[in-house]
């Protein structure tokens, strides 16, 4: 069955299925006879998916469903205004990492298997931001799982492997919270396709209500498992720091939240807002988050880990989030999807400028750090703008999600969440400037005593520093230019709130 226009619906299927399927191919394919030819292959793959994907977003209302697996149980696909802002930063971090890639997987082995399951990934990405019912999401989120794990075990230490397992298992569990949650809402919404508002059959739930406040908080929890948020986090900070930069990036910019992109779809297309308002599940969510705020920030603060002290800077700034659709009030959630967009070109530059440090001197810890702004002055400029970027100073892009996150709590009528979440928020800041800012200090300004004569320039090529430069731009103008995005973000609040 398909809705709206024929030739927009085989866009929708052509973007998500030929990189899965031409993933599949590189995969199974024997060896390729040079680099260059496996690199020109992937290179083909990832610029004509994102054609593809930018096609799409002028699909209008188009819909597709592909076949039924019961009543109501359908794979549908359909693009809204939602799936498009994460189709674009989807896209566009991509295949900006995986241009990076091609220069910093010369010293990683089986870059046939890593280049083809980034691109099946890719394609799964896609299906879940044009799912259009439950159904179809929770299929692809599986799927996803499944495919990203080679990205995190890839290297094969040991280190690798248990960082991939703790993440399937965590994955998992948390899918298998979610669904619960989809057997509850076969028996008592009207339909499983995502209805802005929320699809509860009122007749059917009058009575239920205390059962199905119990579902929603677990499919909070399960989506929140990808998320990071604080008990089901420990998976990030040992999964993210294994896996190669470029894997990293992607998995910290992007994968994640589809966790975020679950829980908006279950909260407020599904049970809708109002079921939730000021009950002991939005105060138990946002209680979490800020726990995870907190602590995030604390632990990056503590680690010496590069990688992993950026892993537990996302923890934090997921929940950031979290919090602002927890609140659930109009200038908070423009917030959180705000802040969807910047914390994805943010992270994304940030875990590309550790991989090139890595890539070009080896280096792991923030100790060692002093004086690599001088070797690496471009690598550490695009560090340094999308950590100012993330500590939220103005005029780059982090001060105006947090911005309305505070406005919003402030005007939430949440008791001591009011108050709380902007204290919190700020605390936060605070560390996320105490953990950034040093090495770009150490890196530019290493004292009299250290010896200037050991240093070389080691910048990496332009396959590195061009995804580095783009993600750094975009960190800072759109911090400078919001106006248009924010509007857009506001259409999408004012048709669920």
């Amino acid at each position: 069955m398909v809705i709206g226009s024929m030739n927009d619906a085989i866009i929708m299927l052509a973007a998500i299925c030929f990189p899965i399927l031409f993933g599949a191919v590189i995969l199974l394919m024997p060896e390729f006879s040079s680099r260059n030819r496996l690199l020109g292959a992937v290179g083909t793959g990832l610029l004509v998916t994102g054609i593809l994907a930018l096609l799409t977003l002028g699909s209008g209302e188009a819909g597709i469903c592909l076949f039924s697996l019961g009543e109501k149980l359908e794979i549908f696909f359909r693009l809204d205004n939602l799936g498009r802002i994460f189709i674009v930063i989807v896209t566009i971090i991509w295949i900006l990492a995986g241009f990076y890639s091609f220069e910093y997987m010369k010293h990683e082995k089986e870059e046939k298997r890593y280049f083809g399951f980034y691109l099946m990934t890719f394609g799964v990405l896609l299906a879940l931001d044009l799912a259009g019912n439950i159904v179809t999401y929770y299929l692809f989120y599986e799927m996803m799982t499944l495919l990203s794990v080679p990205l995190v075990l890839h290297s094969k230490t040991r280190e690798a492997l248990m960082g991939g397992l703790k993440y399937l298992f965590y994955s998992l569990c948390g899918a298998y919270m979610v669904l619960m949650g989809l057997f509850f809402l076969n028996r008592y919404a009207t339909t499983l396709t995502f209805t802005a508002g929320g699809t509860l059959n009122g007749e059917l739930t009058a009575g239920n209500e205390k059962v199905l406040l119990v579902v929603v908080f677990f499919m909070i929890l399960g989506f929140g498992v990808k998320a990071g948020m604080f008990p089901m986090h420990a998976w990030l900070p040992t999964a993210h720091p294994v896996a190669p930069a470029p894997a990293s990036s992607v998995l910290s910019g992007l994968i994640v939240k589809a966790g975020v992109l679950g829980v908006i779809r279950t909260v407020y297309f599904l049970f809708g807002e109002s079921f939730i308002r000021g009950t002991w599940v939005q105060t138990a969510w946002m209680t979490l988050s800020l726990i995870t705020v907190f602590m995030g920030s604390m632990l990056a603060y503590r680690e010496k880990i590069m990688k992993k002290r950026l892993a537990y800077s996302t923890v934090s700034q997921l929940s950031y989030i979290l919090f602002g659709l927890a609140l659930l009030q109009g200038e908070a959630m423009t917030g959180a999807l705000l802040h969807v967009v910047f914390h994805a070109f943010i992270k994304s530059a940030l875990f590309l400028s550790a991989g090139a440090i890595i890539y070009k001197t080896g280096r792991t810890n923030v100790d060692d750090m002093t004086g690599i702004g001088k070797e690496m002055p471009v690598t550490i400029w695009c560090y340094t703008f999308a950590s100012l970027a993330l500590i939220g100073i103005p005029p780059a892009s982090g001060f105006i999600s947090k911005w309305y996150l505070a406005e919003g709590a402030l005007s939430s009528g949440t008791g001591i969440f009011t108050w709380l979440g902007p204290v919190v928020l700020l605390v936060s800041a605070l560390l996320t400037a105490g953990y950034l800012l040093p090495i770009t200090i150490k890196g530019f300004l290493p004292g009299a005593d250290f010896d200037y004569g050991s240093l070389q320039k080691r910048e990496p090529n332009l396959w590195m520093v061009i995804p580095l430069i783009v993600l750094a731009l975009l960190s800072v103008v759109l911090g400078i230019f919001p106006n248009p995005l924010t509007e857009y973000i506001r259409t999408i609040v004012s048709t669920v709130l």
